[in-house]
């Protein structure tokens, strides 16, 4: 680490100490050169994922846009913001523990689809609706069909 007043490249590490949720550690360094002390940062490098959209264009993942939408699709409902929250971090670590490089909104979507299924129907139908674009009412009612079919035979 080079010291940022005398460009000296050795110091020595008087403190550390975890941060930001114990993702990062911030370590307090003495310059062995001019014996000032300054303040680094270690945290995990990520490997950027390109999410491919339908369009074809490639964009960084971006974990807000995953609760936006989750969040619009929970509006009025009652879905804790601790459970929209979970839902993102465990999507965003399946993304990031996949190693690909590049993912499909197709397979984000459909993540979300099946958290959403899980915690509130409503919010999943909400969800479906935009992200299946459905064109009209047969083939947003066709989704339905197969949901309460899905239910009736979890039932049984």
């Amino acid at each position: 680490m080079k010291c940022l007043y005398c460009d000296c490249t050795e110091s020595k590490v008087i403190d550390s100490r975890s941060a930001d949720d114990d993702r990062t550690i911030r370590r307090r360094r003495e310059c062995i050169g001019c014996g000032r002390r300054f303040t680094t940062y270690e945290t995990i490098e990520v490997s950027p994922v390109l999410v491919v959209k339908n369009n074809g264009t490639r964009q960084s993942y971006n974990a807000e846009k995953v609760r936006n939408g989750i969040i619009k699709a929970c509006e009025k409902r009652p879905v804790p913001i601790a459970v929209i929250d979970e839902i993102v971090a465990d999507i965003s670590k399946q993304v990031y523990n996949s190693m690909e490089s590049e993912i499909t909104t197709k397979v984000i979507g459909e993540m979300v689809m099946e958290r959403l299924k899980k915690t509130d129907e409503v919010a999943y139908v909400r969800y479906a609706s935009v992200y299946r674009s459905f064109k009209d009412l047969s083939s947003f009612m066709s989704e339905l069909k197969q949901m309460m079919k899905a239910d009736k035979s979890e039932k049984k």
